[in-house]
């Protein structure tokens, strides 16, 4: 199959909808976020043991959800095939199975893992939402308890989020001037809901995707009466949905700022305070200790996911 396209963006940053978009292309499929990939790649290092590889396939609840065999993964693994090309396999599968040519990704939670993407999908192009973060913060600080399952890592406030942000979207445009202009674009969320098809005519032709005006129709045309935070995705897009000028009071605007105002600065958004686009030592002293702590949560992660007890904690599902 074609290399991949995965949607990069912040939670709350619109990348559920880019996603509902270009799964309407003939061209591609995007399921849903996905979680599976860095338990995989932590699990299975080097060659892939078929078995073994196939066999943890079974424990991932996104997996079943998908309605596929384990037949159908099974006759896509071959012995000598190393961790990167056995999870292409898994997606190939769910794109075949939609009749579809070509796979995608969408899991904003993988924002963490950029390097991990790019040494397991070697050929992968990214395609990077970018929403204002005070806009995406109110979002993400309004979902519903149950929607979110929350750990330490989880941020509890603008200021929380805002590094979140500031650290994520950074990490994405580095990866971008790494891997270049062929397999990096980058799209604004403001532009996106203003004017639709020009923006998904643009992302189809650096993804060599045929446009086509079905994709904009989703509307009506999804289920989402288990996802109460994504009814939006019943109309169609729409500008000022959040609007942190009017919705975020002045100290968690000042709060964020402090963290992310210089990357706000640069990326052409307004700000509350302009002395807040020069990087301040605070800032650097926060986003610190947030990688600190991120990288303890990965660390974590990390050994709960390679160690035996992990097959008893997930049950065969397919």
């Amino acid at each position: 199959m074609s290399a991949p396209l995965i949607v990069l963006g912040v939670s709350r940053s619109g990348t559920t909808l880019l996603r509902v978009i270009l799964d309407r292309s003939p061209g591609i499929a995007i399921p849903d976020e996905t979680f599976f990939v860095p338990q995989l790649a932590r699990r299975h290092r080097g060659m892939v043991d078929s078995d073994s590889f196939l066999d943890d396939l079974r424990r991932f609840p996104r997996l079943a959800a998908w309605g596929l065999s384990a037949d159908a993964f099974a006759s896509r693994l071959r012995p000598d095939m190393e961790i990167g090309e056995a999870i292409s396999a898994v997606f190939d599968a769910y794109a075949s199975s939609r009749g579809k040519p070509r796979w995608g990704d969408k899991t904003p939670m993988y924002m963490r893992h950029l390097g991990l993407l790019d040494r397991l999908f070697h050929d992968a192009q990214y395609v990077h939402l970018i929403r204002d973060g005070r806009d995406a913060a109110l979002a993400f600080l309004d979902m519903p308890e149950h929607v979110v399952t929350k750990t330490w890592a989880h941020p509890g406030d603008a200021a929380g989020f805002a590094c979140e942000w500031r650290v994520e979207v950074g990490d994405a445009r580095d990866l971008g001037r790494r891997v270049g202009t062929s397999r990096y674009f980058e799209v604004r969320y403001e532009n996106l809901v203003a004017e639709p098809e020009r923006v998904v005519r643009s992302i189809c032709e650096f993804a060599s995707l045929r446009f086509e005006p079905a994709m904009l129709e989703y509307s009506g045309s999804i289920d989402v009466s288990a996802k109460p935070h994504h009814q939006r995705l019943l109309q169609a897009p729409t500008k000022g949905v959040r609007d942190w000028r009017t919705q975020m009071s002045p100290e968690d605007a000042s709060a964020f700022e402090s963290i992310a105002g210089d990357l706000l600065a640069e990326l052409g958004y307004e700000l509350l305070d302009r002395g807040s686009a020069r990087p301040r030592a605070h800032a650097g002293i926060v986003l610190a200790w947030y990688r600190a702590r991120i990288g303890a949560y990965n660390a974590t992660a990390y050994a709960l996911q390679r160690s035996p007890l992990w097959r008893r904690r997930h049950p065969r599902l397919i």
